[in-house]
């Protein structure tokens, strides 16, 4: 008979138990405290626990079973007889998506992801992968990770290294033909470096990522990649080099002919250059007919709708790097200069990557209607001969993967009443109208046990923050397990507005010590290293939390990450969002809380606009933006005291005999029953596959401007 350990080291070689609770929790139950100090992270938990816990635990856990019964699981889905993928893929299914961004956020365990663009990517893989769509993520390995977010005695935010062991990791090195370890040079200015090549399996899919730490490289050099987002411009544009240039590389040397390349945010642009150059080198063609072709079959998707956002290299920096690429595809330095600016005639102007991959893609969208709208009118000045309506840049709404955010007494919950395989036909408006046979009492019990593990976990958190920083832990443990729980989690800028609510001190005090509807604020957070403005909302923020008015009523909760978003999505009553409209892009932690049953309480932007529909939660403001953004934060701010007051805690505690509070539950039915079909990551795959992939894998004529 194989040995247990053995049975559980194969389970944790494919990322696929990342989404799979059942699976999980079999680590889980091994050594909990174990498993919760591996960041969750099944691999850590086997190499670490000692060999007679293991025998014991495994004899009482019956975890022998429950391994055989996941291993047969994992085969099956590996070895599909049909998916979506295969039925509607058609050419995708000989050559591949390939799917290129700068960060993925797969689970905490692999930090080499900051916020929603690499949580967004992560989904993304898995989407694809639940649905058998052929596609391969290209990104970097930051072998220091992002950082982990820690608060000190001034609530000053400490961005400290976490560094992770790869060993830990179902990481592994990529083999050539020759079968030698795989690496691909890219050229620098004055040197070449080496990227070897690593591959993590994510359920069906593949996800390359290269590692600057080839002993052929400098010690800066090996350095390059390992911070997400780290360093001054130099080693930004560097960075993206590495990410297109050699990312389209890597592809090529691990023999994958891939049909389309989808450019996920600016970062990557570089990859249109590179696969144009190799065109040019090895098949011939004239430079410009290269870019078009290349143009033809890549697919761009911008997530910014805030235009500092978006990367500007100076020119002479920026010529200092593609020197290489205009020779490779035999075209002035000046020319090619020109392809990521605005007016490529304009030499004083920055290079842009993200008007590159604008002015070199088949298809350009935004994540939201509203933000499709945003970005036609940011980037009219690229097509200044057509009205704002036709510039070419269209949008898909993004979707969450379900299974990774989803609580799994919230799925049992939906097995019992949807069917055993309901995930399989998430995106069928029709089967979600079941929601309604659930009793209202079964549904309230649920969220109950989830807000309470939910109050369990950040009065965790709030204790060992209190042991790091030598404090005494508070004397009351925050929040009422009892009282309506508000979460509001997200990167802390000013735009995002983290601290609305805290406009009118006296009127908050009066809300949330309500004597009998009071509220819970949960807020989580961080703020890029290098951005003070936001580390400075953060403190305002905690400041005002340390009133004695708010301290047990309003908790901040450190290192926001996927194992903080998970507990807080599954376990808030609510979940609050009121950027400045319209520069969210779309939002999708929202999506994750109405998956669990909250209810979305946000301005009307992003996703929100295309979602609410006046009963399936609720709205701030109606939509209009003044002129003044002073008066527009005053307006917002009085509209959301007043939706909270007149509209949503009275309803919250509005109870019935049995202390159900119907109309709320009701709601809860509404939004779970409109939205869940619409904003999930198997409908942005499909949407992606029907309306970009599947066009753009044939040849028909790219929509671009003239470079």
């Amino acid at each position: 008979m194989e040995p247990i350990q053995n049975k559980l080291m194969k389970l944790t070689q494919n990322l696929w138990w990342t989404w799979n609770p059942e699976v999980r929790a079999i680590f889980r139950d091994l050594d909990t405290d174990l498993y919760n100090r591996a960041h969750r992270n099944p691999l850590r938990v086997i190499k670490s626990i000692e060999q007679a816990l293991l025998e014991t635990r495994a004899a009482d856990a019956d975890i022998v079973i429950r391994t055989d019964r996941a291993l047969r699981q994992l085969s099956d889905y590996l070895n599909p007889t049909t998916t979506w993928g295969l039925v509607h893929g058609g050419a995708l299914n000989a050559r591949p998506v390939a799917y290129f961004c700068a960060e993925f956020g797969i689970h905490e365990c692999l930090p080499i992801y900051s916020g929603g663009l690499g949580i967004l990517a992560g989904d993304h893989l898995k989407g694809a992968s639940n649905l058998g769509i052929p596609l391969i993520g290209v990104g970097l390995l930051y072998h220091q990770g992002y950082t982990t977010q820690e608060l000190d005695r001034t609530h000053w935010q400490q961005d400290v290294r976490e560094p992770y062991e790869l060993e830990d990791l179902p990481i592994t090195v990529a083999k050539g033909f020759n079968g030698e370890p795989l690496s691909v040079p890219v050229e620098l200015p004055g040197r070449t470096i080496y990227a070897k090549v690593l591959e993590v399996p994510v359920g069906r899919v593949r996800l390359i990522l290269l590692d600057t730490r080839d002993p052929r490289n400098s010690a800066e050099d090996q350095g390059l990649a390992a911070r997400l987002y780290g360093g001054d411009q130099r080693m930004r544009i560097q960075q993206e080099l590495l990410l297109g240039v050699g990312g389209s590389r890597a592809l090529r040397a691990l023999g994958i002919n891939a049909s389309v390349y989808h450019l996920n945010e600016g970062h990557s642009a570089f990859a249109i250059l590179e696969r144009a150059m190799w065109r040019v080198q090895n098949d011939g063609l004239e430079p410009r007919n290269a870019l078009r072709e290349t143009a033809q079959a890549t697919i761009f998707t911008t997530h910014t709708p805030v235009d500092a956002g978006h990367d500007r290299f100076p020119s002479a920096l920026a010529a200092e790097h593609l020197g290489p690429i205009a020779n490779g595809l035999k075209l002035p330095i000046e020319d090619v200069l020109g392809f990521g600016r605005v007016n490529p005639k304009d030499q004083d102007s920055p290079f842009m990557p993200t008007v590159l991959a604008l002015k070199f893609s088949r298809r350009a969208n935004g994540v939201a209607a509203l933000h499709g709208v945003v970005s036609r009118r940011m980037w009219h000045c690229m097509w200044p001969d057509k009205a704002e309506t036709e510039v070419p840049i269209g949008h898909i709404t993004n979707g969450v993967h379900v299974p990774t955010w989803l609580a799994a007494e919230i799925d049992q919950l939906y097995r019992t009443y949807f069917g055993p395989k309901w995930a399989d036909s998430i995106v069928r408006p029709d089967m979600w109208t079941e929601i309604e046979h659930i009793d209202p009492a079964e549904l309230w019990e649920v969220k109950q046990v989830l807000k309470a593990r939910l109050i369990r976990f950040v009065r965790g958190k709030v204790n060992e923050k209190a042991t790091r920083l030598g404090i005494p832990p508070p004397e009351t443990p925050p929040l009422d397990p009892d009282a309506l729980t508000i979460g509001f989690a997200r990167r802390f800028v000013p735009y995002k507005r983290p601290d609305l609510l805290f406009r009118d001190l006296d009127r908050l005090d009066r809300l949330i010590n309500h004597p009998t509807m009071p509220i819970n604020l949960i807020f989580a957070g961080r703020s890029h290293p290098a951005d003070n403005p936001g580390k400075e909302i953060i403190k305002r923020v905690c400041q005002i939390i340390e009133d004695h008015r708010f301290k047990n009523r309003i908790v901040f909760v450190e290192n926001y990450n996927m194992n903080v978003g998970r507990n807080l999505y599954q376990g808030v009553d609510a979940w609050l969002n009121n950027p400045r409209r319209p520069l969210e892009a779309c939002g999708t932690s929202g999506m994750k809380a109405v998956m669990n049953g909250a209810l979305h309480i946000s301005i009307l932007d992003g996703w929100w606009v295309e979602g609410y529909d006046g009963q399936n939660g609720f709205a701030i403001g109606n939509g209009e933006i003044h002129a003044n953004q002073d008066i527009q934060d005053q307006r917002d701010s009085e509209a959301l005291y007043k939706l909270l007051e007149e509209v949503v805690v009275p309803m919250y505690y509005q109870r019935n005999a049995q202390g159900i509070p119907l109309a709320w539950i009701q709601r809860m039915k509404r939004s779970i029953r409109t939205l869940s079909w619409r904003f999930n990551a198997d409908r942005m795959l499909i949407d992606y596959a029907r309306n970009c992939y599947l066009p753009a894998s044939c040849s028909n004529t790219a929509q671009m401007p003239t470079p």
